[in-house]
């Protein structure tokens, strides 16, 4: 067994053994995307070209500074209001261009976002999921709001804990449990895709398994993005992997990316082995 194999040997049984299937639905796609800030001074992600299969999970690994966690935002436009940032190139939703949507209410109810660190808002724990169904009061009737909490709650593996206390604050609620009630926040709006951006950063080990068994369910029904500094979760949870690393101008590009056995055991880029076996930061 090579040195490469041997410590990652920890696949769930998740990943596909084949090359991407380019038969299955691109959700997201990136072709020759470009990311700058300040106007221009710094390139953070040069020539970015890749499909995110549709109700897969795919996984952004690479070190600090490599531009995972700025092209993830990218796909919601959490950039938008960061002076000096722009990007060129295309980014695209089910074929459609994200840069040149005007509607971002609606572009980031279909691309929802759960961030590092647990944010509830400062309401009660029904009234955090029903946040965004409320802002929806044309399409969605008042009698239907309290069917979609439960539904929500219950995807996200909260129902059960939660049910009988639903009118208490949401930040009472441990972290493991707020991580949770944000992504059922997310869901409660029916999205097509959930960006998380180290979404087990900041829990404890039992808390952190608890929401990666609920990546895993939830792929059934969305495709999944998520960034993560844990190769070893990258292994458990993702059907794909993209290596992020950085080139000789400093800015993001990426290295590899297909299936996650094949990326972990049998990587093509040399970069992407040194990066794994720990070689590399």
């Amino acid at each position: 067994m090579t040195q490469l194999q041997h410590k990652h040997n920890f696949f769930s049984g998740n990943q596909s053994n084949s090359a991407i299937d380019q038969n299955l639905p691109a959700e997201i796609e990136a072709r020759d995307f470009d990311f700058y800030y300040s106007h221009g001074a710094f390139k953070a992600l040069n020539k970015i070209n890749l499909a995110i299969p549709r109700h897969k999970i795919t996984a952004f690994i690479g070190s600090s500074g490599c531009g995972k966690s700025t092209f993830l935002r990218a796909i919601n436009r959490m950039h938008d209001r960061t002076p000096g940032a722009y990007s060129e190139g295309q980014l695209l939703f089910k074929n459609h261009d994200i840069n040149t949507m005007t509607d971002l209410t609606a572009l980031r109810k279909r691309i929802g976002m759960i961030f590092q660190q647990p944010a509830p808002f400062p309401l009660s724990i029904f009234d955090n999921v029903a946040y965004g169904l409320r802002l929806e009061a044309q399409r969605i009737a008042k009698s239907e709001i309290a069917d979609r909490v439960e539904q929500a709650l219950r995807a996200a593996a909260l129902w059960n804990e939660v049910h009988d206390k639903l009118g208490q604050t949401g930040m009472a609620l441990s972290g493991g449990q707020q991580q949770r009630l944000c992504i059922a926040r997310a869901i409660a709006v029916q999205p097509d895709v959930l960006l998380m951006d180290e979404p087990c950063a900041a829990l404890d080990p039992i808390a952190t398994l608890k929401i990666e068994d609920l990546i895993r369910e939830l792929a059934e029904h969305y495709t999944i993005l998520i960034v993560t500094h844990n190769m070893e979760q990258a292994a458990r949870v993702s059907h794909y992997t993209a290596f992020f690393t950085i080139n000789e101008n400093r800015a993001g590009t990426l290295a590899e990316y297909g299936p996650t056995q094949q990326i972990f055991t049998m990587p093509r880029d040399r970069r992407t082995e040194d990066y794994i076996t720990g070689r590399a930061g």
